[in-house]
């Protein structure tokens, strides 16, 4: 028997973009000599759907996607992953389903059973869990047909759930099975992956073919990373990251071991792909080409410029350098170098005059205040104001530069910094875009050396220095990333020998700054734990405020 892995980019809702994909992967792998082909969890509509699930229409189409499939199904079987009616009035009115359909039939429908309820996941809000779980027969061979997270309980060791779907189904010798996935992307997520599955196959002693989503879906990223596992637990196959792919695979093959090692797996490379992919998305997906980026010579805007440059092509991406008072000459040099070596256009837009002007404006209502923050913060918001006027009058996306550090302490301007269509490496923490800097620099110098090696400032008064305010960010990421990507307690934190004043004052300002967060655009995630969909906390809590 021979199995087509199909990992493909789907687009929420475009069913017939969506159809028409998977029927074309039909014919490719119909003309390999394929026996089966398997499409990834929720494939017809695309996956988070959400709340485009509580609408009939929504819920038609994909059943028309699914009857097109089965016409579709001559000479070969599809497995494919769409929502289905609950036809009983108890619990839910939806399943996530797999549908195996072969002969221009429906062969069989197993309805997802573990429905995860926990970070970017929701699945619980609308569907009904499934309690009956029976193989699929197909030339002579017992299918045991999965969806994702439904072995992720292995041996029912998992305290989430209460059922381990596979344990229900090898009772019926199955021979080899089928999980339909859609696993968003983190840079730990493959290999965490790689071990979940090996460790079903070692359990079971039976191969696993694991299909993944690949492509962004605005903050969620699929990575792909579909993998063919040997009965053995060694993985057989890994099909390649962030890349759309068909391919076949011998089941006697595959049952007797060997072949491929796993694909690398290097933290920043799986980044930098990850956020190219996450840009090109999103734009792409809107019906996007064109992308505005305020370049201040910093390394923040450095990266996400040449992130950008990666994933729309130099020519699209427009760069804004908008000096002011206190804009170093090199500051505005570096920015000058980074533009140049990429060959993308840019403008230079100086703010002083505008900034004059609104003091000018401004103080007879100041009250002879001293400068502070508020004349900072002015200068943050003419950019901003500058970006989105420039946005309007051309339709280009203005990519916000905000990293995870500055997201987290809120050292950032509401309206000003923290405008944008899509928060770039939000998901990044200030260690981690030197590192991405360095690391997008290996084969040629993109981003100028001086922009990754000058101490970091918002360049708002003279001489100013990130340091001024914050924590070394060697300290300060560390602490922000034991409270919001491990959920450690503060006196655990302190424990560790990070200073308690550091300590307090850091977690406070990630709780009452998450005002600011509900405000910021979606946020590329790349991270065990990112804001946005993943991460709810109250406004107006007081926990360590």
């Amino acid at each position: 028997m021979k199995i087509a892995v199909a990992q493909l980019n789907f687009h929420i809702g475009n069913f017939e973009s969506n159809t028409e994909k998977m029927l074309k992967a039909v014919a490719k792998a119909k003309g390999q000599g394929a026996d089966i082909i398997c499409f990834s969890e929720l494939a017809t509509c695309g996956y988070p759907p959400r709340d485009f699930l509580e609408f009939d229409d929504f819920i038609g189409l994909a059943e028309n996607s699914v009857d097109q499939l089965r016409q579709a199904a001559d000479g070969i079987a599809i497995v494919v992953g769409s929502p289905s009616k609950n036809p009983v009035p108890e619990g839910k009115d939806l399943f996530n389903s797999a549908f195996f359909l072969a002969d221009k039939k429906i062969l069989a429908v197993q309805h997802k059973t573990l429905l995860p309820t926990y970070d970017v996941f929701d699945e619980y809000r609308y569907f009904e869990p499934t309690t009956t779980h029976e193989v699929v027969e197909f030339k002579g061979k017992k299918i045991a047909l999965t969806i994702c997270e439904d072995i992720w309980n292995i041996g029912n060791e998992n305290p989430l759930y209460k059922i381990c779907p596979l344990d229900e189904m090898v009772a019926q010798n199955p021979d080899f099975i089928l999980n339909l996935s859609a696993s968003p992307f983190n840079y730990k997520q493959a290999d965490t992956r790689a071990e979940i599955v090996g460790s079903n196959v070692s359990r079971y002693k039976i191969p696993m073919f694991y299909v993944n989503h690949v492509g962004a879906q605005t903050e969620l990223i699929f990575d792909g990373g579909s993998l063919v596992v040997s009965p053995n637990g060694k993985i057989y196959e890994e099909l390649p990251f962030f890349e759309e792919v068909v391919k076949v695979f011998d089941l006697n093959q595959v049952s007797e071991g060997t072949k491929n090692s796993p694909q690398p797996k290097h933290k920043y490379a799986m980044i930098q792909d990850a956020l190219v992919m996450g840009i090109k998305d999103y734009f792409g997906k809107l019906g996007f080409t064109k992308a505005l980026v305020g370049l201040s010579g910093g390394i923040d805007s450095a990266v996400t410029a040449a992130l950008a440059a990666q994933a729309l092509g130099a020519e699209n991406v427009r760069c804004i350098l908008m000096p002011s008072h206190f804009s170093s000459d090199h500051s505005i040099a570096d920015a000058v170098k980074l533009a140049e070596n990429y060959g993308m256009p840019y403008d230079i837009v100086p703010i002083k005059s505008v900034y004059d002007s609104y003091l000018e404006l401004l103080q007879p209502k100041f009250e002879d205040k001293p400068f502070n923050v508020t004349e900072e913060n002015l200068q943050a918001r003419i950019r901003g104001m500058i970006l989105m006027a420039m946005s309007n009058k051309f339709g280009n996306i203005v990519l916000n530069t905000s990293n995870k550090s500055e997201a987290a302490v809120g050292y950032g301007t509401l309206y000003g910094d923290m405008c944008g269509g899509l928060s770039v490496i939000g998901d990044v923490y200030k260690t981690e875009v030197f590192a991405l800097a360095k690391f997008i620099n290996e084969e040629k110098e993109w981003i100028p050396v001086n922009t990754i090696s000058k101490p970091p400032s918002a360049e708002l008064r003279p001489n100013q220095k990130d340091s001024d305010s914050l924590p070394d960010y060697d300290i300060l990421d560390e602490i922000l990333f034991q409270y919001i990507e491990k959920r450690t307690d503060p006196q655990d934190i302190i424990a560790q020998g990070f200073d308690e004043k550091i300590v307090k004052k850091t977690l406070r300002l990630v709780n009452i700054n998450e005002f600011k967060r509900y405000q910021t655009p979606p946020i590329l995630r790349v991270s065990p734990k990112a804001f946005g969909m993943g991460r709810r906390m109250p406004i107006v809590g007081k926990y360590l405020s």
